[in-house]
């Protein structure tokens, strides 16, 4: 015969921890939001850096090192160069793909729209390069913005 000692009773087991979700303060929840920021433009710098030389190598490879050379398809490539490690940084963050590409298309639609005054002639290449860039961050910002419980709430 066994004693009641022997038989643990539900009320005695010990309950099981919840993970508390508490709401993030204003300034924790900006911290948040501006490191994510933070590590898309880092992202897009150390794709700008690495791929840059890579695409270079490429066309040399292949036979044509002139073929970067316009002011049109060297933007485009950087835009590309600076997009990809971006969305994949997102990634691995665990973003879902549709935040990663409003991201991608927050960074890119205002550079591409850049271009169309280039090329009616009524902004220089400096501009160009200025303004796209300009553009680029103000659009990643923008679609944060939009999204902003997303990337407050999105535990790394």
């Amino acid at each position: 015969m066994s004693s009641p000692s022997d038989h643990t009773t539900p009320a005695l087991a010990p309950a099981p921890v919840a993970e508390l979700h508490l709401p993030l303060s204003r300034g924790r929840a900006m911290l948040r939001f501006t490191v994510h920021y933070l590590e898309m433009v880092v992202a897009m710098v150390v794709g700008m850096v690495a791929l840059g030389p890579v695409e270079s190598l490429l066309a040399r490879a292949v036979g044509q090192p002139y073929a970067l050379d316009g002011t049109t398809v060297s933007m485009l490539m950087m835009a590309v160069n600076m997009t990809v490690p971006m969305a994949a940084w997102m990634r691995v963050r665990r973003h879902r793909w549709r935040l990663t590409a409003e991201m991608c298309a927050g960074m890119d639609v205002p550079f591409l729209l850049v271009l169309v005054p280039y090329w009616a002639g009524v902004i220089s290449e400096t501009a160009l390069m200025m303004v796209g860039h300009t553009v680029m961050f103000v659009g990643m910002a923008a679609a944060m913005v939009l999204r902003r419980q997303e990337y407050v709430g999105h535990g790394h």
